[in-house]
């Protein structure tokens, strides 16, 4: 249950991780015009953790000359690093708890 745990954490860091990175790639890219910008979607892993699918969006004509939303961008990095923390929260506690086991153990 634990290792589960390690994992399932892990894998929405990782996939947290990469969504911010999607993230900070459509607004480095906000002002190239005709940019299409990534479109990120969090999926179930069947073993367990998560999956993220990254996909390209459609070039829509905004002020901006792109299709980047800036205030989505923000609205989305933020939840994203939200995310982050609490498996990285989620992390530690299972490792603090392994830990226990072991200690308690030997």
């Amino acid at each position: 249950m634990l290792i589960s745990a390690l994992n399932s954490g892990l894998s929405g860091m990782r996939a947290n991780e990469t969504a911010l990175d999607s993230s900070a790639h459509n607004v480095a890219n906000a002002d190239t015009q005709g940019f299409n910008p990534q479109q990120v979607s969090f999926q179930e892993n069947t073993n367990g953790g998560v999956i993220v699918n990254l996909s390209r969006g459609s070039a829509i004509a905004q002020q901006d000359n792109s299709g980047t939303d800036l205030e989505n961008e923000v609205v989305q990095s933020i939840q994203y690093k939200a995310g982050f923390d609490v498996n990285a929260k989620m992390v530690k506690t299972a490792d603090e708890m392994l830990g226990t086991l072991i200690n308690t153990k030997a």
